[in-house]
């Protein structure tokens, strides 16, 4: 420890997305906080959020947040914890007014009030009609919130660390001292001594081939916290985004379809409606019920061409002719894409070479969101057992966290809502947490652990590519664990996995240096990547039931009776043993969904 340079702040916040800064905001009201970010913080995957943050403002047309809890609900497919969504869906509404009265340049209608648009699963509940409920800044919503949180925390003077890669949670027994961290531009390692700690580090899509997520969302928070004797939840359910560019996984938001957007398949229909997968709602149906309609359309042979993708078609010809048929009195034109989906033309353009006024977009679906995580309550407390135990000090908040909100299914323009509502609580919690709880001492070789598996990484002579286990693993979840599994390909994932894993001993990297080493930093997130792997392929190995984004081939059907319950993986040695608990009802028993 004498040569490890040693920091104390009452709260550590790992992570400079929405939550992580959020929740900075308000625990730094009155404690002194450290934000801990491998990335700048304006880079943070929020910033990739493009359509919208969901709050029932009712701008433009009635809305409640009944409404909106009904719909998160049923999206979820009936899985997600009723009084949690009941406190998303009330909050966002206040949370989303304080974000524009902090500057964040929401559109606006005529009338001056913020701008909302349609999306997947948002409805009124007494018509079963399309609601605009998406708040937006064109379609860079998340960028302008990152923006927006960031340049807040700056003026409050919040402490930060950029490109400190957080490495281990120091856990001593029931109580959490603070993590260990390498400085990127040193290889350095530092101790970061606190009374709490909050992991917000987003994602882990990067564990499948086809992806929206940034190369830096590899599951590390959730991976410390397993080996840290703290349970993971519901990692079985992982949506599959179901409109990615073909082959890059680049996402096309919903917005495209809230302003209009139809989905055409190889025989030139809306095959939403006319297949009858989603008759009512047609293309703003739930995320999941598209991805497995878009993948049923292919696997019958309806791709365009016969390829592995649809056409996402927004086209002023096609989307005005849509609506006259469906009697809506708008229309839209070259003006209205370019004012209204800037960045999605842009990306097309660049990546496609498409433009969307004149051409329809080709579109697969891309592993996006984990609804699963690190288990919490509302106030961001991290949950160890089945009985809601909580672990003093170490919170938990947006993608990585698990309240549970999104149940196996998120609905769209809840993951912005859920880190600016639970970063915010979560936040103040640890506020008032820090004002009583005493700075409990570090432990001796706080840091000796993680250091001495760095640096079998770093003297490995395996001639093991952590390229090549990188891909091996990404195809494998790809082939059997993804949008369609069975027991039979669960298996072949597992037995895969296992392999991987053993084989992880023996990588070899090139670069045997510290200063910007992200050879190294990338052998140590693929360990991260390939636990949680396993842990996602064992959750879904022993649910035998489809729900939400876990469909299975073998069990195509939802069984309430014995499977209306949360799952929770826990370490175990060198393997995992699972639990279970209830999930909470409320209003919305659960039936069947109907879009």
């Amino acid at each position: 420890m004498a040569e490890i340079k040693v920091h104390q702040f009452d709260a550590v916040i790992v992570g400079a997305g929405g939550a992580g800064l959020m929740a900075a905001l308000y625990a730094g009201k009155s404690a002194n906080v450290a934000v801990l970010s491998k990335l700048y913080p304006t880079r943070s995957h929020t910033g990739a959020a493009q359509g919208g943050v969901g709050a029932a403002l009712g701008n433009i047309e009635e809305d409640s947040w009944e409404w909106h809890a009904y719909d998160t609900v049923k999206g979820s497919d009936y899985l997600a914890d009723q009084d949690a969504v009941d406190v998303l869906c009330q909050e966002a509404i206040n949370t989303v007014i304080e974000l524009e009265h902090m500057g964040l340049p929401f559109d606006r209608f005529p009338n001056g009030k913020i701008s909302q648009r349609r999306f997947g699963g948002h409805t009124n509940k007494d018509t079963g009609k399309p609601v605009t409920r998406a708040c937006h800044a064109a379609d860079r919503t998340g960028h302008m919130i990152l923006q927006t949180l960031y340049q807040q925390c700056i003026k409050n003077d919040v402490n930060f660390f950029d490109e400190f890669h957080v490495v281990d949670l120091i856990r001593v027994d029931e109580t959490v001292r603070g993590v260990v961290a390498i400085e990127m531009a040193t290889g350095e390692f530092h101790v970061f001594h606190s009374k709490a700690v909050m992991f917000a580090t987003g994602g882990w899509g990067r564990v499948w081939e086809v992806t929206s997520n940034a190369h830096s969302l590899t599951g590390d928070g959730p991976a410390i916290c397993l080996r840290r004797g703290i349970p993971l939840q519901d990692m079985e359910f992982f949506q599959f985004h179901p409109t990615g560019i073909y082959k890059l996984g680049i996402l096309i938001t919903e917005g495209v379809r809230g302003e209009g957007g139809v989905l055409i398949n190889g025989e030139g229909e809306r095959f939403m409606e006319v297949r009858g997968y989603a008759p009512n709602i047609k293309d703003l149906a739930s995320r999941d019920v598209v991805s497995r309609a878009i993948y049923l359309e292919v696997k019958a042979g309806r791709g365009i061409n016969g390829q592995k993708y649809v056409h996402l078609d927004v086209t002023p010809e096609v989307v005005n002719h849509y609506y006259e048929k469906d009697g809506e009195d708008r229309r839209i034109d070259r003006a209205y894409i370019e004012a209204k989906l800037p960045d999605i033309a842009d990306f097309t353009r660049t990546y496609l070479g498409v433009d969307p006024v004149t051409e329809p977009m080709p579109v697969q679906p891309t592993a996006h969101y984990g609804m699963g995580g690190i288990p919490t309550d509302v106030n961001g407390r991290v949950l160890i057992d089945a009985n809601k135990t909580f672990l003093p000090g170490l919170y938990a908040a947006g993608e990585v966290a698990c309240v549970s909100v999104h149940g196996a299914n998120r609905l769209g323009t809840n993951s912005l809502t859920d880190l600016v509502v639970f970063g915010k609580l979560a936040g103040k919690d640890m506020a008032t947490y820090c004002e009583s709880a005493e700075m409990l001492p570090l432990p001796d070789g706080a840091a000796a652990e993680v250091i001495a598996e760095f640096e079998r990484i770093r003297q490995s002579k395996g001639g093991v590519s952590p390229t090549d286990l990188r891909k091996r693993m990404q195809e494998t979840m790809t082939e059997n664990v993804s949008v369609f599994r069975t027991e039979e390909t669960m298996k072949a994932a597992l037995d895969e996995l296992k392999e991987l894993r053993a084989q992880y001993q023996s990588v070899e990297i090139q670069d045997k240096g510290k200063t910007f080493n992200t050879d190294i930093l990338e052998a140590w997130e693929l360990g991260c990547l390939l636990e949680i792997a396993e842990v996602t392929a064992v959750s879904a190995y022993t649910r035998p039931e489809s729900r939400g984004a876990h469909a299975r081939d073998d069990f195509p059907k939802r069984n309430d009776v014995d499977w209306l319950k949360h799952t929770l993986c826990h370490r175990d040695g060198d393997g995992y043993r699972l639990d279970y608990k209830p999930v909470t009802l409320g209003r919305y028993e659960p039936k069947e969904r109907v879009y």
